[in-house]
């Protein structure tokens, strides 16, 4: 069986020309045997594409564009079959080979083959960014947790070195304020003044009863001539 990939070298259209490079590109790097049908240098080869084309893959026009892919003369697809067929990883099934031992392809295969129905692509892409979106949130909150106990160990050890740290500064506080208040010794050399406090005398009742007056302060004491006089 050879694959048959009907094109148009000389197509004027870009995006033509890319979907064929894309299918021809594929086949040549999974080294799978494929034929060129130019249909624009042989006019046999736009027949013979035209005729076999099934109905419901023409256009609304009725002429079917190149990229076309067929298996010796089975009809495979067009360029959006093939493209949806590689996504899927089941291109050796739109093409009607065998896929090769150890590819994704080959194992959907196996698995269909035993009964189990394989994982739809889109169900296993969503499942995949749960477990990821998981993993993250998993991570974040572990990072959360380092970072909260060494928060708690900082804070440990500071309370800790503050509670064993001495009460030297209040002691110095106290000191201070004695020293304060102790009066300032002479310097050196210097005599030291002492004041003089003249102890009150208690004042007695009769005192008391008869203070002296500033006129009895000023008579003059009477001298005992002065007392002979008198007597005689």
């Amino acid at each position: 069986m050879v694959i048959k990939v009907f094109i148009a070298n000389q197509s004027g259209s870009t995006a033509i020309k890319k979907k064929q490079q894309d299918v021809l590109g594929f086949l040549e790097a999974n080294k799978i045997d494929f034929k060129e049908m130019d249909i624009a240098a042989h006019e046999e080869n736009r027949k013979w594409m035209r005729e076999n084309v099934p109905g419901e893959k023409r256009p609304q026009n009725g002429i079917p564009l190149p990229p076309q892919i067929f298996n010796d003369e089975q009809y495979c697809g067009d360029f959006e079959s093939f493209f949806n067929a590689k996504e899927d990883n089941g291109v050796y099934a739109f093409l009607g080979l065998t896929p090769p031992p150890g590819s994704k392809e080959a194992h959907q295969a196996a698995i269909i083959q035993n009964g189990e129905i394989p994982e739809d692509k889109e169900i296993l892409h969503l499942r995949r960014a749960s477990e990821d979106q998981l993993g993250e949130n998993n991570e974040m909150l572990h990072n959360h947790y380092e970072r909260s106990t060494d928060i708690n160990e900082n804070i440990g050890e500071n309370k800790t070195a503050k509670d064993e740290e001495p009460p030297h500064q209040m002691v110095d506080l106290e000191d201070a304020e004695e020293e304060s208040r102790k009066p300032e010794s002479p310097p050196d050399g210097e005599p030291v003044e002492k004041e003089d406090k003249e102890e009150e005398e208690p004042v007695t009742e009769d005192e008391e009863e008869h203070p002296v007056t500033e006129d009895e302060e000023d008579e003059e004491p009477v001298t005992e001539d002065e007392e002979e006089v008198d007597e005689s």
